[in-house]
């Protein structure tokens, strides 16, 4: 199975932390030369010196945040080199139930997540047709299939990724390109500290007891780990993987229902 991606250079969003961190150091373990994306440049430096670098590989930065998309596109244009891995992750909507969202919470979420995305994917798309070879890899959630509760901004925001993806997967696939979706599930990083923290005031329980309640929905009985999400964000990523286009790959340890 070939799983190299020496020669191959990827763009990772979210990298500084949790998931995103653990897909860059994977993509570097695999060989691929690493940039990393997020907004605090202390925490991306940090990330940085976790990156695997014995194979010759060359890692960098962009410290700047997805909201600000012409500072994103500069940054992006900056890199001087073709993008031949976009990994689309960043940090997930504040809870709460739909009927209370303020339409101001929507908006927000889209620019952050489904516009970057596309402003992103657009600017990488000519050098991946270029070179015949490209991975698109989104990281959004298991609410694509399965709407989580007290998460409404979340859902919709997520459904509407995963729809651009799969569209995204049947025009650019002539190319070389593929766009695949990884949908984490309870997963262990400060995201799902907060939602259990969140839900534990909500009905006057502690997180821990919070956290076992979870972990009974799931069948492996325990949270997943960043690197988990990360082996199959990589696997995608990778030359093995050049004919699964379009799909939506739950990492939940079984906890989603539906098919």
């Amino acid at each position: 199975m070939n799983l190299s991606l020496l020669g191959k250079n990827a763009l990772v969003g979210g990298a500084s932390a949790g998931i995103g961190r653990a897909i860059a150091i994977e993509l570097a373990t695999l060989g691929a030369n690493v940039t990393l994306l997020a907004r605090t440049e202390k925490n991306l430096q940090d990330a940085l010196s976790m990156l695997d670098t014995t194979q010759g590989q060359q890692h960098n930065y962009l410290a700047v945040d997805y909201t600000r998309h012409d500072d994103l596109l500069a940054a992006v244009r900056s890199l001087n080199h073709t993008v031949h891995i976009l990994v689309n992750n960043t940090g997930g909507p504040p809870g709460g139930p739909i009927t209370e969202a303020d339409p101001a919470a929507f908006l927000a979420a889209f620019q952050q997540h489904l516009l970057a995305n596309q402003l992103l994917a657009r600017e990488v798309l000519p050098g991946m047709k270029d070179a015949g070879f490209g991975r698109i890899v989104n990281v959004i959630s298991t609410s694509v299939k399965e709407p989580l509760d007290n998460l409404g901004v979340s859902n919709t925001t997520r459904w509407a990724v995963a729809g651009w993806a799969k569209t995204w997967a049947n025009e650019a696939g002539k190319f070389g390109v593929t766009v695949n979706n990884v949908l984490p599930g309870y997963t262990r990083t400060g995201r799902l500290d907060e939602i259990v923290e969140k839900r534990a005031l909500a009905i006057g329980q502690t997180p821990e007891a919070v956290a076992e309640m979870f972990k009974s929905h799931v069948p492996a009985r325990r949270f997943g780990e960043p690197n988990e999400v990360a082996a199959a964000v990589a696997f995608l990523a990778s030359p093995a993987a050049a004919y699964i286009n379009g799909v939506n790959l739950p990492v939940d340890g079984g906890r989603t229902k539906s098919m």
